[in-house]
């Protein structure tokens, strides 16, 4: 029982380890998140539909919060909704998870909370990162996520990378649709999306907290006058 007890409480110091590490060993780029930019969360919300959708749900996302971000029910029900899903239902997708793992070796997670699980620095540097190599059974692999299983579903529109051991370089081999610049707009995009999806109350819990710290504030000079009222005649 001692020695269970002993290993449970390793576990947290030995994962600590093992992310310090790999946090040491990959630069991450840093992500361009404006909750405040809707115009990028609406384009990233484009994007995550079209093209994470297929594979990947958000469970915990509803179709609904996108009026968060300046969408109206018509608009998302118009260019969002392609499978005949209500405007309240969850970002779920038609894959069988035991079909996915069979396919691609392990079933795609879901990404509703992603950004928040990895944090939104790495996901930009992730999707950024892909590169060709023919000794993964899809052909490619990630500079951030070693071996990974997932191939690289927006390939035409970066290009094709390779990815040089020594120096630790990504080199664009064969361009794609988008340019450097453009392709990592639409990856910031989409990731500053990820990161509202993830938390999408957060801009309203900012606001709030402002609001209550001017009142704790107000309520502290009060506090101190009342309380000089009421030893004022106490010497």
């Amino acid at each position: 029982m001692k020695k269970s007890l002993l290993a449970l409480a390793l576990i947290p110091s030995l994962l600590l380890t093992q992310l310090a590490v790999a946090n040491e060993s990959v630069h991450l780029d840093q992500a361009p998140i404006d909750a405040s930019n809707h115009d990028s969360l609406q384009r990233g919300a484009r994007t995550f539909i079209n093209s994470c959708l297929n594979c990947h749900s958000a469970s915990f996302m509803r179709y609904n919060r996108l009026q968060e971000i300046g969408l109206t029910e018509k608009q998302i029900k118009d260019n969002l909704l392609f499978a005949g899903e209500k405007v309240g239902d969850t970002m779920k997708v038609s894959m069988n998870k035991k079909e996915a793992k069979v396919w691609l070796g392990v079933a795609p997670p879901d990404l509703s909370v992603e950004v928040r699980a990895r944090g939104a620095d790495w996901v930009y540097t992730y999707l950024r990162s892909f590169y060709r190599d023919d000794a993964r059974p899809t052909g490619w692999n990630n500079v951030v996520y070693d071996k990974v299983a997932m191939p690289h579903v927006l390939y035409e529109l970066q290009g094709e990378q390779a990815f040089n051991h020594e120096t630790h370089e990504l080199t664009l081999t064969k361009p794609g649709k988008l340019s450097t610049e453009e392709y990592n707009t639409l990856i910031g995009d989409l990731t500053n999306y990820m990161a509202f999806m993830a938390e999408p109350g957060r801009q309203q819990r900012n606001h709030l907290g402002w609001f209550v710290l001017l009142f704790l504030g107000v309520l502290l000079v009060l506090t101190y006058k009342l309380k000089k009222a009421y030893w004022k005649d106490i010497h």
